[in-house]
């Protein structure tokens, strides 16, 4: 997965990669920044006042008051290019740190007091440079700012020598260990929001498969079946239209009601309700009767309902998905089985609900169509329903011996 490119990308020194910039909109960054250069001025203006304290009559005087002013304009200036307009990803803005530089080794030439602003220019060269530019830049600067303790009045001094590499070496590390770990814990969230942004991708994938099965169960069990149903009615009304008109006429007639029900089933589809057998709060068991009576006199297969136990509250997820398996049931039996009657049948044992759609049909060979599951997609989809349920669908059938269909559901289920 392509991933967006953030800006401000640079190589951190140490990383060895090119990922985020430290300074890429980072307020901590700009205020460091800001503290460098403050700390420069400072320094640039004390050696300033110490040079022009020992050295006001120089010949080289104004030179140093000129390169100071020009160092004080440069540093702060670079700074805020660089934070305000960070360079194009991949490439580093080099001139505003190599200005400065300049400047400063003209200036401790000139006046070796300057050698102490080294210390915040170190800092800057390793904020703004590759770690490949940086390490040799901070050698060098030590080495001039040695030299220059050295041309100091009063002769070389042990401590001045030794210290300042000492500083810039221990400054160097640090700033390097620092730099690495914060390049680790960007690359660690880098990962991170790739890996959200994949989860996110493949829930979306996930949701969309769902919604795909539960809008083909639904289309299965409400419009095909309908549309099934229409199909046999208007048939039949077809082979006797001229024969026994008043019969085809009836057939016409009830294929007209199953064409309403289908409507205001699609469109309670289309809204995400219930069936509307169970829309104006008619309890599952009534539903089931109002199916069993509808299914006899639109298809002329007798159905007949039974109701078994003490009926308990279901929620509607669970009643919905128990009539629309009585549904898809009563299709297959009325294109499949052959059959001369059916039953449905509701049972509460207590800490489940189960129902047994039966016929006396043709039944079928379970292991050669493949444990009951190869007879299209009705069978997967009532398990489908009821396994978001915690429930599950048992299928009894034999050759010559009619189909027993079980959906049971726990009582307990929410």
């Amino acid at each position: 997965m392509q991933q967006p490119r953030p800006a401000g990308r640079r190589d951190v020194p140490g990383a060895g990669a090119d990922v985020p910039g430290p300074d890429a909109g980072d307020p901590d960054a700009a205020r460091l920044a800001l503290l460098l250069d403050s700390a420069f001025l400072l320094l640039l203006a004390a050696s300033l006042s110490r040079y022009l304290t020992h050295h006001s009559g120089s010949a080289q005087a104004p030179w140093v008051i000129g390169l100071s002013a020009a160092l004080a304009v440069a540093q702060p200036a670079g700074s805020w290019l660089a934070h305000r307009r960070p360079p194009a990803r991949g490439r580093q803005r080099r001139w505003p740190p190599a200005l400065v530089v300049v400047l400063w080794v003209v200036l401790v030439l000139l006046a070796p007091s300057f050698a102490w602003c080294a210390v915040p220019l170190i800092y800057t060269a390793l904020r703004a440079l590759p770690a490949k530019a940086a390490i040799p830049l901070v050698g060098a600067l030590t080495l001039l700012v040695v030299i220059a303790e050295i041309r100091l009045p009063g002769g070389a001094d042990a401590t001045l020598v030794l210290l300042p590499p000492a500083v810039a070496g221990l400054a160097t590390g640090v700033f390097l260990f620092m730099a690495r770990q914060a390049a680790r814990q960007r690359a660690l969230i880098a990962d991170l929001v790739r890996t959200r942004r994949e989860l996110a991708a493949t829930e979306r994938r996930e949701g969309t498969l769902a919604e795909r099965e539960r809008l083909a169960m639904e289309i299965h069990d409400t419009l095909a079946q309908g549309l099934s149903s229409q199909q046999m009615l208007l048939q039949a009304a077809e082979r006797t239209w001229d024969t026994r008109p008043a019969t085809a006429r009836t057939h016409v007639r009830t294929a007209t009601e199953v064409a309403a029900r289908n409507l205001a089933e699609a469109r309670r589809f289309v809204h995400d309700l219930a069936p509307a057998e169970l829309s104006d709060g008619r309890a599952l068991d009534q539903a089931l009767r109002a199916l069993a009576e509808r299914e006899s006199a639109e298809s002329g297969l007798p159905v007949r309902f039974h109701l078994d136990g003490t009926p308990v509250p279901l929620p509607t997820a669970a009643q919905a998905a128990l009539l629309r398996i009585a549904q898809g049931a009563l299709a297959n039996v009325r294109e499949h089985a052959g059959a001369s009657a059916a039953a449905l049948t509701l049972s509460f044992l207590g800490d489940q609900a189960v129902l047994d759609i039966a016929d006396d049909g043709q039944g079928f060979d379970q292991d050669a169509a493949g444990t009951g599951g190869g007879r299209g997609y009705g069978l997967p989809a009532m398990r489908a329903r009821l396994r978001q349920l915690g429930g599950r669908l048992t299928v009894e059938s034999a050759p010559g011996e009619g189909t027993v269909v079980s959906a049971a559901i726990p009582l307990g289920h929410r």
